[in-house]
């Protein structure tokens, strides 16, 4: 009876034993499976850049104009000086390093409001406004080698742009402590709004 008893308990036990290795087994398969195809990480990293790279683009070709501007200040001075650069010279080139050193000095301001309100507000309408801000920006410095009344409607020009995307940062902050403490969330009103008033930056 003991000896039956045993292979009873052995034989209804094996099939439990079994059934649990091939569970983790399988389990480990999938996981393994999971990373290797590395599925999560990619939509994650996917869900990323579409969340920057239209800051991303703005901010490239913010640096393509900054190589423009040099260019155009290294091309003045060695016009007026030869082949060394120096930085006093005749009434045109002391006009371009001066549009030139302005744009520099504004420059990390802009990336600043422009990255706070696309990551904490909306996207869309902050590289809207970046790309009016660089088209300003150029219109500006073009503006500063003629007269410097002519620079004057793109610098005003400037500052609006540059308000509002400190405005879109303030509003994303703003939302941020709401969910943080109240569990309010008008993100979707504050995205419509922007994208309703981003439009409007383009009346002089």
């Amino acid at each position: 009876m003991k000896l039956s008893e045993k292979e009873d308990a052995a034989t209804s036990g094996q099939p439990c034993k079994n059934s649990v290795e091939l569970n983790s087994r399988a389990g480990c398969g999938a996981g393994a499976r999971a990373v290797l195809s590395g599925e999560p990480e990619a939509n994650m990293d996917q869900e990323t850049v579409g969340n920057v790279v239209l800051l991303a683009i703005v901010t490239l070709i913010s640096v393509v104009q900054n190589g423009f501007f040099a260019h155009k200040v290294e091309h003045e001075s060695r016009t007026q000086n030869g082949r060394s650069f120096q930085r006093t010279g005749t009434l045109a080139f002391e006009r371009v390093y001066t549009a030139n050193q302005n744009c520099v000095d504004a420059y990390p301001t802009f990336l600043a409001v422009l990255w706070t309100a696309g990551l904490l507000c909306s996207q869309v309408p902050a590289a809207f406004a970046g790309l009016m801000y660089l088209f300003v920006r150029q219109k500006y410095f073009v503006g500063y080698l003629g007269e410097r009344t002519q620079s004057t409607p793109g610098y005003i020009f400037g500052k609006r742009i540059i308000l509002f995307l400190f405005l879109m940062s303030l509003a994303g902050i703003f939302n941020y402590y709401l969910i943080l403490f109240f569990g309010s969330d008008f993100e979707n009103y504050i995205k419509t709004i922007t994208t309703t008033i981003s439009p409007l930056l383009l009346i002089p």
